[in-house]
């Protein structure tokens, strides 16, 4: 990790002061990034924050499909991502054209999207979800209405199999999280045997049967923080490794695989905030024609 500058962060520091801006960073996003931030969380927590606060300017460590839902919540706010090609493999595994053929193939489904999904698709959505709330958004929906649960097809399973619930699955999948194999939980138990192990829910079945916990990211934080275990095996994205060293200094942090890394959270970098500060761009905009239709259904995660 590049730690910058003291005179680049000093600028960066005055510009926020100067713009009203709040830097809200992901869990993934680089540990220059997180170190610098106002604020370090999951996607749902960024989104309260940036709703909560009354900064003018929300600049986003993170990746478009947040920002948008940021967008969406926010409308009276500038909402800056500091490079464009930050996108979601997951979120672009699904258009609103495919889900509208879906649902027409399934008239009768309610849409239960994931918070990581672009505006135009959770406009086509009944309910939104974060990761930590995906179980309980599902078993309030009456049962005996059918549920497609897009997009990530093995937290849809993980949901499926805690609800006792039939769903219509997307076929997508977190492309860090199913580089996490079996043999790498088994390979790292056998080098640490006193250790934990905690995985993401976006893991494929057999890593998550390993496991001695699954959940979200900010559960994989809460877990580091309570457990008594002096080792612990992580599988999700390795940018998080970065907040649970610094929150649990006297705890061993072990990545699964070093190969779990998402690309795109890290196009985000204290240079490029800068730049974005100075010439406030770029901004994210959602059309009020696709906002309007899809703040209902963030709105619904954000009362759960």
């Amino acid at each position: 990790m590049k730690n910058p500058s003291a005179a680049l962060v000093e600028k960066i520091e005055n510009l926020k002061r100067r713009r009203n801006a709040v830097l809200l960073a992901h869990n993934y996003q680089p540990g220059e990034v997180q170190d610098i931030a106002d604020f370090v969380g999951d996607s749902l927590e960024l989104i309260q924050q940036a709703t909560a606060n009354e900064a003018d300017v929300i600049i986003l460590g993170g990746v478009q499909c947040i920002a948008e839902t940021i967008a969406i919540v926010c409308p009276d706010k500038v909402v800056l991502l500091p490079d464009m090609n930050a996108g979601c493999t997951l979120a672009n595994m699904i258009t609103p054209e495919r889900l509208r053929e879906k649902k027409q193939r399934y008239p009768g489904a309610k849409v239960v999207s994931y918070i990581n999904t672009p505006a135009a698709v959770k406009a086509e959505s009944d309910v939104c979800y974060a990761e930590a709330d995906a179980v309980s958004v599902v078993e309030k929906l009456p049962s005996n209405e059918e549920i497609m649960f897009i997009p990530d097809q093995y937290l849809g399973d993980y949901v499926a199999t805690k609800t006792g619930r039939d769903l219509i699955l997307w076929p997508g999948y977190c492309s860090p999280h199913i580089k996490i194999r079996p043999e790498d939980i088994l390979r790292q138990k056998a080098e640490h045997p006193g250790a934990k192990v905690v995985v993401h829910l976006q893991c494929i079945p057999q890593v998550k049967a390993l496991a001695d916990a699954v959940s979200g990211t900010a559960g994989i934080i809460r877990f580091a923080r309570e457990t008594d275990a002096g080792e612990i095996i992580v599988g999700t994205e390795t940018g998080i490794l970065h907040r649970l060293r610094k929150e649990n200094p006297g705890k061993v942090f072990i990545p699964a695989t070093e190969r779990a890394v998402c690309a795109t959270m890290k196009l985000v970098s204290p240079e490029n905030i800068l730049w974005s500060l100075e010439n406030m761009e770029p901004q994210i905009k959602v059309p009020d024609e696709i906002r309007l239709r899809a703040k209902p259904a963030v709105d619904r995660m954000l009362e759960e």
